[in-house]
């Protein structure tokens, strides 16, 4: 009996050596596996040829979609960085030949939307604002392309697309504000060395979070001795603080946003022909009585407020009885929601000209964004098969419109051009400045979506006014508006106005330094 006692206890004891044990194994070989390099793939370069009508004249062009690896700063691959570039045949002196560097923004999106819809030499054909819908597509000759003007790089940020991480890096050394602009820093100045270019022209174009992106970019690239000549913000975000808790900046920044879609729905009573001048009310409004009225906050008087609302209402569309409930402060996505309430029909965020129909008239706001629905999967087939068919790049690599998580793990701290201590948010109008006084010749291009409701006009307004350059530099920086929203470029009227407006800034930028 006490021998048997003595084995069980053995037993019992060896058991719990072994069940402690697992967890550490466990762990050590979760570890190992997560430590271990994956491999580095080759670069990749395939090339085709192709021509392109623009005004009556003939365009030959080299398409090359590949990839570069950039280097860490232990001199070792990180990163594969895919990109698609239009380079003009022909073109004996590169002095004389722009380069653009264009990407979209998210963070975490692929450079698909700039690249399939906006100044590349294809463009995919779209119902908008209607859902263009199910397949087939229609790619067209792109009449409105750039192509004439620079030569085009499209960029996948790193973790979209088909770029990845490589050998010992993970999403984390590329999912942060910094660590995106030193990727994209790295990777412009291989491209640029690589292919001969630091002579040229250059441009930034960058859309969305993409002008968060350039703002600080351009300044990173400026502080290593790559200038540039001109940077184009499409649909702008510069500062992330706007929203801040207990603030009234959001409410204020949207109102001229809110009184052109009200415009463009006919919801304004007695609508005004001119939409420039309504909108210049709006301004004024905003930035005067409603921000004066908002800063009193619960000491504004019964029949102040009753005033503010019938003054709101008329710019708004949306009812003295709403406004009040809502303490005359409506976010966007009430907005979108309420504004075509009677008519059962909710509002696109990116563009609301966008309409859809929801689950219920009754809900407080949106089931989902119809001007995003309604172009997606446009966008994401027809590249696809642009890319396999055109391009001749076939891969068994998934494409990531966006990148998987990137968005909820993005570390959203930056270190502003002359801020001491990091912000724990972006505010990178500050490097745009930075970039203007160390090279007064950098141009800047702000276009607008009047109907945008991501990035609303006004706050882009705002932020370019506030960065306290000097009145000579201030001539830098110019404003175009369209009828259109954040993908400016969906509505083809608008697209034609805007390459149009892209090739003056092109030519009065470029010969800024020559």
């Amino acid at each position: 009996m006490k021998r048997c006692l003595t084995v069980c206890a053995a037993v019992i004891l060896s058991l719990s050596t072994l069940l402690a044990q697992a967890p550490a194994k466990e762990k050590e070989e979760s570890a190992a596996k997560e430590e271990k390099p994956s491999a580095i793939p080759q670069e990749r370069t395939q090339i085709t040829h192709h021509e392109l009508s623009l005004d009556g004249k003939t365009y030959k062009y080299t398409a090359t979609a590949g990839t570069l690896l950039i280097d860490n700063d232990d001199a070792k691959p990180y990163g594969s960085i895919f990109y698609v570039a239009y380079t003009l045949d022909g073109v004996g002196d590169m002095r004389t030949r722009p380069v653009t560097f264009l990407y979209n923004g998210g963070p975490g999106s692929a450079s698909v939307w700039l690249h399939m819809g906006s100044v590349g030499p294809i463009r995919i054909a779209t119902a908008s604002p209607n859902a263009t819908g199910a397949p087939p597509y229609e790619l067209v000759p792109n009449q409105y392309s750039l192509l004439d003007k620079s030569d085009l790089v499209f960029i996948d940020a790193p973790c979209t697309g088909f770029s990845r991480a490589v050998g010992k890096a993970t999403e984390k050394d590329f999912a942060g504000t910094d660590q995106d602009v030193k990727a994209f820093d790295k990777f412009i100045t291989r491209y640029v060395t690589v292919n001969q270019r630091w002579n040229s022209p250059k441009f930034l174009f960058g859309e969305s979070y993409g002008t968060t992106r350039s703002a600080a970019l351009v300044d990173a690239l400026e502080n290593d001795g790559m200038s540039f000549n001109g940077v184009i913000l499409m649909s702008t975000i510069l500062n992330y603080f706007v929203r801040s808790p207990g603030m009234d900046n959001e409410f204020i920044g949207y109102l001229p946003t809110y009184a052109a879609i009200a415009w463009y729905h006919n919801k304004i009573p007695n609508k005004p022909a001119d939409v420039k001048g309504f909108l210049e009310e709006a301004r004024n409004f905003a930035r005067g009585e409603y921000a004066e009225a908002l800063s009193l906050g619960d000491k504004l008087p019964a029949a102040r407020v009753d005033a503010i609302a019938a003054k709101l209402s008329s710019y708004t569309g949306l009812s003295v009885e709403y406004l009040k409930e809502a303490n005359l402060r409506v976010n966007q996505s009430r907005f979108r929601k309420e504004l075509l309430r009677t008519d059962r029909e909710i509002l696109g965020r990116y563009d609301a000209r966008f309409e859809g129909t929801d689950v219920d008239a009754v809900s407080e706001t949106p089931g989902y964004d119809p001007s995003s629905t309604g172009i997606t999967g446009a966008f994401i087939s027809s590249f696809h098969d642009y890319l396999t068919k055109e391009l001749k790049f076939v891969t068994a690599d998934t494409y990531f419109p966006r990148g998987p998580n990137l968005n909820q793990v993005w570390d959203q701290t930056h270190h502003a051009s002359g801020i001491q201590q990091p912000l724990r948010e972006p505010y990178v109008a500050g490097d745009l400045a930075d970039a203007i006084r160390k090279n007064p010749k950098l141009r800047v291009f702000s276009v607008n979506g009047l109907f945008d409701l991501a990035t609303p006009f006004f706050i882009t307004e705002f932020d370019l006014s506030h960065m306290q350059l000097e009145q000579k530099l201030r001539q830098n920086v110019e404003f175009a508006y369209y009828p259109s929203g954040h993908m400016i470029y969906l509505n083809v009227d608008a697209l034609k106005q805007l390459k149009t407006d892209l090739a003056a800034f092109y030519k009065s930028a470029a010969n800024f330094s020559m």
